[in-house]
């Protein structure tokens, strides 16, 4: 690596360091601000365990929030690297010894790639295992988390219900099940029968719910119910949290999502719509985060220190328009009435911002 290629790496990295910590940073003391009486509902925790509760609650939560601002992070931090070069005059002695521009450059290119391999590594491999706490309320104590579970489906294609899921015993309290098969109709079910429990505790030794005081009726023979040890799904402890709010399938991994989209292609479950577009932009976002990127570069490359803050403006400018258009598309994904339909708008932003991209980079005086 060269001296240049060392400087400018230095410089990226100091500005990712400082975004990093300022955009992050900043999004937990207004959450924080807004919430914190939220945080406070329980005064005979005392002073040190409602701290550790913050502490807690947003050690966890940076995984999500660095998931959502990590192409804006890089948009700062190459903004603070080619501003402070600006500044100094640098960019006019690299030209002036006849290396171009598109070299200098080069070196941020490579680093967002391997930033884009860490944001693809914390949404697949570290969000997932924590989807369990990461849909902790703020008045939620940690391990004392419990949830109302309404018709749940599961690969067999059964219902499950409970008057409250407890996070610490991975007990549902008052279980109903309801058993169903398919029909010959396609997303047609035909009910076969019920359990019902005081409780079902899941046993990961044999990864299934064993039920206390289990009764199975089957169809046509309501006043004859028998006793029912164990109900076998492919439903976890770890799954339910996620699964209880749409907005939550955000946390699970791409094959996570793949087997829920193979589920509701069969019918077993609802919301395909929804899941195929979770599907499209897990692709999609880390191509828009360099598309965003590559769109501000040439604009940050001045040489002019006179022109650097309006440089700055016009580059998030940019990231804004790309954001909008992004949050915009993953409204309209859903409800799309077909696959197409839903991979359009998921990629409709790659198509845009993509060749905005090139364009400017070969038009870029170097």
């Amino acid at each position: 690596m060269k001296i240049l290629d060392k400087y400018v790496v230095k410089n990226f990295l100091i500005g990712y360091a400082i975004a990093f910590c300022v955009l992050i940073g900043l999004r937990i003391i207004i959450d924080l601000f807004v919430n914190l009486d939220e945080f406070t509902e329980r005064p005979e925790l005392g002073a040190p365990a409602v701290i550790k509760n913050i502490l807690i609650f947003y050690g966890l939560n940076s995984t999500l929030y660095f998931r959502d601002f990590a192409g804006m992070i890089t948009v700062v931090a190459a903004a603070f690297s080619f501003g402070k070069m600006v500044r100094s005059n640098e960019l006019v002695a690299v030209m002036a010894s006849g290396v171009s521009l598109k070299r200098v450059i080069g070196p941020i290119v490579l680093l967002a790639l391997l930033l884009t391999g860490l944001l693809v590594i914390d949404q697949e491999l570290i969000i997932p295992p924590l989807a369990e706490q990461l849909t902790r309320r703020h008045n939620d104590i940690p391990g004392q988390e419990s949830y109302n579970v309404w018709f749940i489906s599961d690969g067999n294609g059964s219902l499950i219900c409970s008057r409250a899921f407890a996070v610490k015993t991975s007990t549902l309290h008052k279980p109903t099940i309801l058993l169903r098969r398919s029909t010959a109709r396609r997303g047609i079910w035909e009910l076969i029968g019920r359990i019902d429990a005081d409780r079902a505790v899941y046993n990961s030794e044999t990864g299934r719910w064993d039920l206390i005081n289990g009764r199975l009726t089957e169809k046509g023979s309501i006043k004859s119910a028998k006793p029912i040890a164990f109900y076998a799904s492919d439903i976890t402890p770890k799954d339910i949290p996620a699964r209880i709010e749409s907005e939550h399938k955000t946390f699970l991994s791409w094959r996570q999502l793949a087997v829920l989209v193979a589920q509701a292609e069969q019918g077993k479950i609802k919301d395909l719509r929804q899941l195929l577009s979770q599907e499209h932009f897990r692709i999609t976002k880390p191509i828009i985060n360099l598309a965003m990127l590559m769109v501000c570069l040439p604009i940050l490359v001045c040489r002019d220190p006179k022109s650097t803050r309006s440089a700055t403006m016009i580059s998030f400018a940019m990231v804004g328009v790309c954001f909008i258009t992004t949050f915009i598309c993953e409204m309209l994904a859903p409800e799309a009435n077909d696959f197409y339909r839903i991979g359009f708008w998921a990629w409709m932003p790659v198509f845009v911002f993509l060749p905005i991209a090139f364009i400017k980079l070969d038009s870029m005086k170097t």
